[in-house]
């Protein structure tokens, strides 16, 4: 009979996965706010009227 064992990763390779999964997080969640401060406020209405209509949502 054979017996086959797994390590789990080290605590080391995790930590870095958790730090690289913030940092994406960061620079996305950081991007957004820039293009939306940054975009005119009919941008916002037409993206927004777009999205109603794509799930037959009725908005006027």
């Amino acid at each position: 009979m054979t017996t086959t064992t797994s390590s789990l990763a080290p605590v080391a390779v995790r930590a870095n996965e958790r730090l690289m999964a913030a940092a994406l997080a960061a620079f996305l969640g950081l991007g957004l706010i820039f293009m939306a401060g940054f975009s005119p406020a009919i941008a916002f209405h037409n993206a927004a009227h777009d999205f109603r209509h794509a799930q037959n949502f009725p908005c006027h």
